[in-house]
């Protein structure tokens, strides 16, 4: 006997379309291997942007640098978010960047800026919940990193007047005020009522403690 058996010509019926298989796909399914074939859907979990599996939200941290930098109630700003609403990679970013600003011959003071970061905040953290204060850890973190800000924008200002002594003063001072109060205006609630002097004073002490790391003093 001699002759020849022709494959079968087999289609699939897909969206409309008839798409014709191959012999080695006719034969791989016919044997049971089918699944070898299949191409899993790409999970739209998988495809999510780099800033967005970070959780880094750009708009957010922007609008909260804004309200960092302009306290004043006046300005319309709703400046809880700044502590409802706490971020990791904002305030890291602000003190990163308040470390680079301070390296002017003086590497070591990076790491101690990003310690007394954390330590420090973690004190005020601890005074506020044993006066009496509904927050958490991470609020303080977020709030004392982002009031670093107005430390970073009299620093050019320092360079300039550097040579006089007294304007030099005067800006410092005024650059721990605002950071102090920028933090503290946050952190302080109505439920700490007398007691708000003694969590406004530490902040006050940190934020000199973060300007003395920086001028050196």
């Amino acid at each position: 006997l001699s002759g020849s058996i022709a494959s079968p010509d087999v289609k699939l019926n897909l969206g409309g379309d008839f798409i014709k298989e191959s012999t080695a796909t006719t034969f791989l399914r016919q044997r049971g291997y089918g699944w070898l074939l299949e191409v899993e859907d790409d999970d739209p979990e998988d495809n999510k942007p780099l800033l967005e599996e970070l959780d880094i939200d750009l708009k957010d941290i922007y609008y909260k640098i804004r309200c960092v930098l302009m306290p004043m109630p006046s300005l319309g700003f709703n400046r809880q978010v700044v502590r409802d609403n706490p971020d990791f990679w904002g305030p890291l970013a602000v003190v990163l960047f308040f470390s680079m600003i301070s390296l002017y011959g003086q590497f070591r003071v990076v790491s101690w800026i990003i310690t007394i970061w954390i330590f420090g905040s973690l004190t005020i953290f601890l005074l506020a919940r044993v006066l009496g204060g509904e927050v958490a850890y991470g609020q303080v973190l977020g709030v004392i990193g982002y009031s670093l800000l107005p430390l970073i924008v009299i620093a050019p200002l320092l360079l300039v007047v550097g040579s006089f002594e007294v304007v030099s003063t005067l800006i410092k001072l005024f650059g721990v005020f605002w950071a102090a109060y920028s933090a503290a205006s946050l952190l302080v609630g109505e439920e700490f009522k007398t007691k708000k002097p003694l969590l406004i004073y530490p902040i006050f002490l940190l934020y000199i403690y973060f300007l003395s790391l920086y001028t050196g003093v």
